[in-house]
């Protein structure tokens, strides 16, 4: 092998040799000018104009970046307040009805619902809001049954048999909707919310948010139907 190959560079070993020696083109800048990068376009521009290019796109990305974080705060922070407000009317309530009436005022006010429906799985007693209760074994839970065994909130449009249940009168105003699941040990029943703008509740919405509404609406109900 001779000495001009033995000494010969490899692709890797420059770019290793730039990567280890950043200053390089600081010492010889007259090389930059030099040499000539394809473009798209298809014609050739200097290191230079190619890093100014590459900096511009990376300088955008992490604007949308930082634009989208903001984003998300700004949402987080609204779900804050809202989660307080909620949070705040239910224990403001001294009975099941008042909660009722105000869970509906703070969901249509902050929330931006046009619907709530509550429904407690339970023998039906003597009660000012009649459809608040529903018995374990009514048919009208049967248009429910997926929803409630999988125990997790459920988006979409609700079908016209469902929004009669829920909703009543209004059924055919509802073009989507979310039902939340509240099975717990002391209770069982769910929260569902209505809108006439189809797709405010879609499928892919997560489901922590209304994971914890419910979280805090049964524990709330709870406390006021033992009495405490």
């Amino acid at each position: 092998m001779s000495d001009q190959e033995k000494t010969k560079l490899t692709a890797t070993q420059v770019e290793q040799y730039l990567r280890d020696h950043p200053e390089f083109f600081n010492e010889h800048l007259h090389l930059l000018e030099q040499m000539r990068i394809p473009h798209p376009s298809g014609n050739a521009v200097s290191l230079i104009s190619k890093q100014l290019e590459l900096f511009r796109s990376r300088h955008q990305e992490l604007e949308s970046q930082l634009t989208e974080l903001i984003e998300i705060a700004r949402e987080n922070d609204t779900s804050y307040v809202r989660m307080h407000k909620l949070t705040l009317a239910l224990l403001d309530a001294k009975t099941i009805e008042e909660a009722v009436a105000n869970l509906e005022t703070v969901l249509s006010e902050y929330f931006l619902t046009d619907f709530v429906a509550i429904r407690i799985i339970k023998p039906v007693p003597d009660a000012p809001i009649s459809n608040l209760y529903i018995e374990p074994d009514s048919d009208n839970l049967k248009p429910f049954s997926k929803e409630l065994a999988s125990n997790q909130p459920t988006c979409g449009k609700p079908t016209l048999t469902q929004a009669k249940i829920l909703f009543g009168d209004a059924s055919l105003e509802v073009q989507s909707y979310a039902i939340m699941p509240m099975l717990f040990t002391e209770m069982e029943g769910f929260l569902a919310v209505g809108s006439r703008e189809d797709g405010r509740f879609h499928y892919s919405m997560g489901s922590l948010f209304l994971t914890q509404m419910s979280e805090i609406v049964g524990t709330r109900l709870i406390a006021l139907i033992s009495g405490q």
